[in-house]
């Protein structure tokens, strides 16, 4: 288990040394290469072999996983460097159509803090946003395929309608299939993004889809942000859909700690 920041309680009575030891102890704020290293794909995961699919999701102490429909009023700066390192990290980061509208989704950019370690990797400068989409109702104007430095990919069926596939190529994405009929098989998912060599996958959610990919037990490892608040209300949870039979058991790997927020990592046991 690794511990980035230091678990202190500021409000209890101590002496001056411990106060002096506290102080020598304050957590600092970590390089975006030492998170690179904390949060590294395993190494069996490169272009072409296996792959890796990772979720990052943010909750309140509640289970609220957005507030007045988004996550950002539940995160915090701390949440955002990992949020940026995970993407630096990326060969492709796998959003739902509904997330990409509610969140208005950007291009992945390119950033020098990772330039040495993509190329390195074999990767583009930024990685690829992939959108899954059964009805393909996207607007094909908005940045994320006007503006893109990798090209945007959208993940449908085989069923979908043929004037939607052409309209999101005409637009310049790369419309990728994974499922027989109208709606994606989120089983299928990683396995067609690897065949274009994606194999380093981060998804983004939303709730429905990381509950599909919970249901299809494709998920490899979830990296949980759990926010000091309470909003109370009916948001969304950070997976939803249909309740699995059997609760799918992952374990702690990490755990980051500043200012009351837990940066947690869990790997499929």
């Amino acid at each position: 288990m690794r511990r980035l920041f230091p678990v202190t309680d500021q409000t209890a009575d101590t002496s001056t040394a411990e106060v002096e030891a506290r102080k020598a102890a304050e957590p600092r704020e970590w390089g975006l290469d030492e998170l690179a290293d904390a949060y590294a794909y395993p190494s069996g995961v490169v272009a072409g072999r296996a792959t890796w699919l990772r979720a990052n999701m943010v909750s309140t102490l509640d289970g609220a996983a957005q507030h007045d429909g988004r996550s950002q009023p539940i995160s915090n700066d701390t949440d955002m460097r990992i949020f940026g390192t995970l993407r630096g990290l990326a060969d492709a980061v796998i959003v739902g159509a509904e997330t990409v509208r509610l969140e208005g989704y950007r291009p992945a950019r390119a950033r020098a803090a990772f330039a040495e370690r993509r190329a390195a990797a074999g990767q583009t400068p930024a990685p690829a946003i992939a959108i899954v989409s059964a009805s393909l109702d996207l607007d094909f104007s908005l940045p994320l395929f006007t503006e893109p430095l990798t090209p945007t990919l959208v993940v449908t069926g085989a069923a979908a309608s043929a004037d939607k596939i052409a309209a999101a190529e005409q637009a310049g994405a790369v419309v990728v299939i994974a499922g027989e009929g109208a709606t994606v098989d989120p089983a299928r998912v990683a396995p067609a993004l690897a065949e274009r060599g994606l194999t380093r996958l981060l998804t983004e959610g939303g709730p429905r889809l990381l509950g599909q990919f919970v249901a299809a037990k494709a998920l490899d490892e979830l990296c949980l942000t759990v926010s000091p608040m309470l909003t109370a209300g009916d948001a969304q949870r950070i997976a939803g859909g249909h309740a699995l039979a059997t609760p799918d058991q992952f374990v702690l790997t990490s755990v980051l700690e500043e200012a009351g927020f837990l940066f947690t990592r869990y790997r499929r046991s």
